[in-house]
Parts: structure tokens; sequence; C-alpha cells
């Protein structure tokens, strides 16, 4: 809770990619409040009034995803909004002959974006999805500590750039 407000202040891209951590973590624990509270939530070093408030906080999230029925997969529908909101600004930028900065990132990421979704095979997903999709597979192969080719790093490192960008001009306009 306490990280996920601050992500949210200072980079949506990095709240997006949080919560979805959260989500697994949540899956991983089978829901159980009681394994989260023991294994998570007693790591942190906070008065008892934050720490109930944290507790709530994971509860709310899991009575959430039940509801949502995103129990195996999925994504929490006030995330998905907030993804599509940054594909809205993201679609406004490129309209935008102000914004040719952001232009040249998305020129860089293009072709990774293209070619990512082709392994993604989801007709579904929009740029700024497939971007996501690319960084949390990334940070999941980090956290497994499995090789990361250095075409793979080139290929998310523009991703994270018009990411970062992207997150900045949500910033500005909200």
């Amino acid at each position: 809770m306490l990280i996920a407000e601050e992500k949210i202040k200072s980079n949506v891209a990095e709240y997006v990619l949080y919560m979805w951590q959260i989500e697994d973590m949540i899956r991983a624990y089978k829901f159980n409040i009681d394994l989260i509270e023991k294994n998570i939530i007693s790591q942190f070093n906070h008065p008892e009034r934050v720490i109930k408030e944290i507790k709530n906080w994971y509860a709310d999230l899991i009575v959430m995803m039940h509801v949502e029925n995103i129990r195996a997969k999925g994504h929490l529908q006030f995330v998905n909004a907030i993804i599509k909101e940054l594909n809205d600004i993201h679609l406004r930028l490129l309209k935008s002959d102000k914004e040719s900065k952001y232009r040249k990132l998305y020129d860089n990421a293009a072709g990774n974006i293209q070619e990512f979704n082709k392994k993604l095979q989801d007709s579904s997903l929009n740029e700024i999805e497939i971007c996501f999709n690319g960084l949390y597979g990334l940070l999941l192969l980090r956290l497994q500590k499995k090789e990361v080719s250095t075409a793979t790093q080139q290929a998310m490192a523009t991703f994270s750039n018009l990411l970062a960008l992207l997150s900045l001009k949500y910033k500005q306009l909200t």
C-alpha cells in the first residue's frame, strides 16, 4: 500500500508493474490474507495503525480479484483503466506536432513492440499493454535470475524509455 501510494504519485508505469506484482503475489499466496500477513505485512516496520491499513488494503485487493474473476489471470479493472488512459495519452502524443521527443522514442520502440506482439500472439493488446507485458516479463526473468539476451535487454530498454516519458506526460496532465 505504501509503495503503491508512492509510485502512483511519482511514476505511473512503475505503479502498474508494481500492482501486477501484487496481483501475482496474492495469487501465489492463494488469496490467503493470513499468509500474506505472515510473509509480507509482518516485514513492515510501521505503527500498528499503518499495519492495519496495509492488511486492509491487501484484503480489499483480494476481494476485488474475486469479484472481478481474475483469480487465475488478468488484472484489476482500476489498473486496466490506468493502462487505457495511458494508451489514450500515447495516441494523442503521437498525433501532436509538439511531441517530437516522444515520437522519436516511439519510433525507436515501434519495431520491438511489433516483434514482441508477435510473440504474445494477442491481437487485443494495445501498444502500451505490449510494452507493459514485455517489461513485466523481463522483471520476472530477473527475479528468477534467468539469462536475458542483450537483444531482449535492448528491446525492453526502448519500452522502458517510452513508458518513462509517457509517465511524465501522464503526471503533467493529471
